[in-house]
């Protein structure tokens, strides 16, 4: 037998099809759970069509080329993307349509966008919302013998990007006109910048007033399309933006696009408390979301009662958005979990590769016991990690998923 090393196989979380969890991966490892997976891009896909939307879920959440394939084949409209070089990732496993949710700025940005333009089947419409963006990217791609399809970000004061006014946006419309390099194919607004106690009122209004730019371009003819895109939505107030669209008959007018991405793992944290909200809005949804998204790691030390190390730190879990929360515990090598209730331990702190864990009366934790632990904020977990293991109901890795950070 070989003594040399599958370097391959022992990378950080690298699991090959057929290895099991608890035996054969090497810890820390972002893990998906499949049944969890199938059910939140069935759930997503079924909402939006029935809200009588499209779905272009925001791909910079995972950059994992086989979600966009899954969420593409359950009926998504396109892929949103945030930069023109994942813009160029998606495009090299496959997507044709994305709709890239900022401004396209700097001329080797635009140059990459430009080369992906030669392929005729591709279609692309990034954002706008300053006379100096609509000059440069109009005198590049029109050098270049090509047509650009933008689309005017609306924006609240104190917000990110987008013009602040209507007044601004209807000007805008005007110097893209001017362009010959531009067309101008729809109008976008992200409403997750609204927060505070009138939160849902807000985003209602700020709804509404996309919609109403909308009609106006329309009827001054600003359009290059005959039916233009409007298009929101975060994955926290989805189902407000849905309303708002339906209700003001949005989608007679215009082809109505939600770009929710994190809804694809969800997560044990800030989405969760989302998703509940949610279903307190709507008592006609049964069933939300769930948590497809852990990292698995060891107990790493036992230096004091009552205190525990674990595996695993900030280069393998977010922590912007609350620092994660063990599930479940497993002994190496054994299924089922322990039924103790692990739960009841506490992250206290995250160091680069460490976590400093609190042990809960009653759990008797040894070294190289294996935890499972819930995140909160699935984009910052996703692009600490080259690939994840998606795994079935017997912990048993089906698939390893390369991400493209």
């Amino acid at each position: 037998m070989s003594s040399a090393l599958n370097i391959a196989a022992v990378e950080k979380g690298t699991g090959q099809p057929g290895a099991n969890l608890v035996r054969d991966v090497s810890l820390p490892a972002l893990v998906l759970h499949r049944e969890a997976l199938e059910h939140n891009i069935r759930w997503m896909q079924a909402f939006v069509s029935n809200s009588g939307a499209e779905l272009a879920p925001h791909g910079k959440t995972s950059m994992t080329p086989s979600l966009f394939r899954r969420q593409l084949e359950a009926g998504a409209w396109g892929i949103t993307l945030a930069t023109a070089v994942q813009t160029r990732a998606a495009y090299a496993h496959g997507v044709r349509r994305v709709l890239m949710a900022n401004q396209l700025v700097g001329a080797p940005n635009m140059a990459l966008i430009a080369e992906l333009l030669a392929d005729p089947a591709f279609d692309f419409h990034c954002m706008v919302d300053h006379p100096d963006n609509v000059a440069d990217l109009g005198a590049f791609f029109a050098a270049r013998g090509l047509r650009l399809n933008v689309m005017i970000e609306y924006g609240v004061v104190g917000g990110r990007c987008g013009c602040r006014s209507e007044a601004e946006v209807l000007a805008l419309a005007e110097a893209i006109k001017a362009q010959p390099g531009l067309a101008l194919t729809g109008i976008e607004g992200y409403e997750g910048v609204i927060h505070g106690d009138q939160a849902v009122s807000g985003i209602r209004e700020f709804a509404a007033s996309l919609v109403r730019l909308a009609v106006q371009l329309q009827d001054s003819d600003a359009f290059a399309i005959a039916k233009p895109i409007i298009t929101a939505s975060g994955s926290a107030w989805y189902d407000l933006i849905a309303e708002s669209f339906e209700a003001q008959n949005a989608a007679g007018r215009f082809l109505s696009v939600l770009r929710p991405g994190s809804y694809v793992a969800h997560d044990h944290g800030i989405y969760k408390e989302a998703q509940c909200c949610v279903l307190d809005r709507r008592s006609d949804l049964h069933e939300g979301l769930r948590p497809a998204l852990e990292v698995w790691a060891h107990v790493q030390s036992l230096p004091e009662p009552g205190f525990a190390v674990i595996a695993l730190g900030k280069r393998d879990v977010a922590y912007d958005a609350g620092l994660p929360v063990p599930l479940l515990r497993y002994r190496a090598g054994v299924v089922p979990a322990i039924g103790d209730d692990v739960s009841a331990c506490t992250v206290t702190a995250v160091m680069d590769q460490h976590a400093f864990m609190t042990v809960a009366p009653g759990v008797q934790l040894r070294v190289g016991d294996i935890i499972s632990f819930g995140t909160s904020h699935p984009c910052l977990t996703f692009d600490k990690w080259r690939t994840g293991c998606l795994v079935d109901e017997q912990l048993n890795v089906i698939e390893s998923m390369e991400t493209c950070f």
